[in-house]
């Protein structure tokens, strides 16, 4: 996948492949890495690349279930808020039984299903806001679908800066250098595709 989206023909397209190229960031972040290195955290932050692919797999899960139900709610959560809050918790953190393969398998299916609705939902349907969630505006009723694909994008991106700086805090790898490597890029004078090191 090239570096940057291709010229977009129409709105859906744009979303489409910006959505994509952000989503693709994460494949690029992990490429390499053992499981352990994809849960270790090496900055000042607690978050791992690991931890935080499991992150982007459910933010993008609970919004799809918002525009799948669009122009209604979502089911609510009925469970206690506790068990609510230790899930929460926990799609931050890799654990140490946790597989990168699987983080990533399961992030490319819920991409997938992002993508289909994308392609198959009204932009303009409206997405009902809670408003008993504190970081939600109580003076709109609802956004758009267009809204929460927007969002989603920046979502991702920001995240995806996160890991930026987590993977070259891991190694020294930045992202030019992880695409070119997993795309196999020619070398050239200013970029060397990154490669995993050799086993010893």
């Amino acid at each position: 996948m090239p570096a940057m989206p291709p010229p977009v023909a129409d709105e859906r397209a744009g979303l489409r492949e910006y959505l994509a190229a952000q989503q693709y960031a994460f494949h690029a972040l992990a490429y390499g890495l053992t499981d352990e290195q994809a849960r270790a955290t090496p900055s000042v932050s607690a978050l791992s690349v690991g931890g935080l692919i499991k992150h982007v797999t459910n933010c993008q899960r609970g919004w799809m279930q918002r525009v799948a139900a669009a122009p209604e709610l979502c089911d609510r959560d009925s469970r206690p808020m506790d068990s609510q809050a230790a899930e929460y918790e926990n799609e931050f953190v890799m654990r140490g039984e946790e597989r990168l393969a699987d983080i990533l398998h399961a992030f490319d299916e819920q991409n997938a299903e992002t993508m289909r609705l994308l392609e198959t939902a009204d932009l303009g349907a409206s997405v009902p806001i809670p408003h008993d969630v504190p970081w939600f505006p109580k003076d709109v009723s609802a956004w758009s679908v267009r809204w929460v694909f927007f969002h989603m994008i920046e979502e991702l991106a920001r995240h995806a800066g996160h890991g930026d700086i987590i993977r070259e805090s891991i190694d020294g790898a930045t992202l030019y250098e992880l695409l070119a490597g997993l795309e196999d890029w020619p070398a050239t004078d200013w970029l060397t595709p990154w490669q995993p090191p050799s086993p010893r």
